[in-house]
């Protein structure tokens, strides 16, 4: 054999093995775009995650700034009456057993002034 057939030879086999690494290797085509999938993902996961950051920014800074706010989170959270005011409970026949936070408040409720 000559030495030309050698060298293409040698080169030959040095470029199939680059090839198939390109392919199938860490770093090919097919793991680049699996990265690219979970980047996807976790850009949407990251925009998810801003969004509710800033709905819980502008309620605390409203909780701040505003009694009506306040007001609202203690009647629908914790279930808080005004002195006066009566507490209506409906039960839909399609719910088996009222939940606990569904409960009317007792005779010593926190009341919201």
């Amino acid at each position: 054999m000559s030495m030309t057939r050698i060298l293409f030879l040698v080169l030959g086999v040095l470029a199939l093995g680059l090839f198939v690494r390109l392919w199938v290797g860490s770093g090919s085509y097919s793991d680049i775009q699996n990265l690219e999938l979970k980047i996807d993902e976790q850009n949407a996961a990251n925009d998810e995650q801003a969004e509710r950051k800033r709905k819980l920014q502008n309620d605390v800074a409203a909780l701040g700034k505003d009694d009506e706010a306040v007001e609202g989170h203690a009647r629908s959270e914790l279930g808080m009456i005004r002195k006066g005011e009566t507490f209506y409970q409906v039960i839909l026949k399609s719910d088996s057993a009222p939940s606990p936070e569904l409960m009317p408040p007792s005779k010593e409720a926190p009341h919201v002034e």
